[in-house]
């Protein structure tokens, strides 16, 4: 005896079902996008207008469009000087919170001792230090240690606040790695450091590239550590560039706003083309 099947039962089993929260994402992700977006192309459009055109419509396109405010900044001697010494303290902070979180998280995954745990939850515990807290005495340390007025300054403390999530992003990935690796690395006659180099790095890529660009976004874009530490005007960075041109040229509004959008477009533009990787680098991190 044959059994007949329901078409329309086997239809809609068939079917995917209908899920109402995706356009709800997709809105609140569009949103969350448009007020992110909107300050930057404001300053960046904001530059290509005159004082008053700003004054008269704050809200309105450049018209006619006005390139002078970023000829201006651009042939600033100041400005070039300050570039070159956002470079090298943000440079100087990525490698050394690159080589060091990844020696400390390398130990933290995948060696065995006592108080490895202890030690990590130390290293956590930084993410809950404000960093605000520690500038007053972190200011008379460097002093008593002359390094005050010099890229040592910023990069040293810059490393220190940084290593606490560098570990947490890379011990994940390298406590992932397969032991097997490790063993057949060890009978290839790889050491330790030989499989740090050769296999553990490259899985890593991710992780690293992540770290990587956070700190040298962070580095160059902050503000209060080098205003305390670097009170010599040729040490200055593009963030203490923006507070003097803005002091300097506090009427000019069209001039503030290309000067501002010349100094965060470098990090914007290093951060956007890496985007994928620190995506996957804290997807990796989450799962392990």
């Amino acid at each position: 005896m044959t059994v007949a099947t329901n078409p329309v039962h086997s239809s809609s089993a068939g079917r995917r079902p209908v899920s109402w929260g995706t356009p709800l994402t997709y809105a609140l992700a569009l949103a969350v996008a448009a007020v992110s977006i909107a300050p930057i192309l404001y300053v960046i459009v904001g530059g290509f207008r005159t004082t008053p055109q700003i004054v008269a419509d704050p809200g309105g396109l450049p018209d006619p469009w006005v390139f002078d405010n970023y000829t201006r900044v651009l042939t600033q001697s100041k400005f070039w000087q300050q570039a070159f010494n956002s470079g090298v303290i943000a440079l100087g902070t990525t490698l050394g919170v690159v080589v060091l979180g990844m020696a400390a998280a390398f130990v933290l995954a995948r060696y065995t001792f006592r108080g490895r745990e202890g030690l990590y939850t130390f290293f956590t515990l930084g993410l809950l230090f404000p960093a605000g807290a520690a500038i007053l005495p972190l200011y008379l340390m460097l002093r008593d240690l002359g390094l005050v007025n010099s890229y040592y300054a910023v990069i040293l403390p810059q490393v220190a606040f940084q290593l606490p999530l560098t570990i947490v992003i890379l011990r994940p990935f390298l406590s992932a790695i397969p032991r097997e690796l490790e063993d057949a690395a060890a009978i290839d006659g790889a050491g330790r450091l030989g499989f740090l180099w050769r296999i553990a790095l490259p899985l890593s890529r991710p992780a690293i590239v992540t770290v990587g660009v956070l700190a040298f976004v962070a580095s160059w874009n902050a503000f209060l550590l080098p205003l305390l530490v670097l009170g010599d005007v040729s040490l200055h960075t593009l963030p203490l560039g923006v507070q003097n041109f803005s002091s300097q040229f506090s009427t000019d509004t069209a001039g503030v706003l290309a000067f501002t959008s010349l100094a965060m477009l470098p990090a914007l533009f290093f951060f956007t083309l890496a985007e994928k990787q620190i995506v996957g680098g804290l997807q990796g991190a989450v799962k392990g």
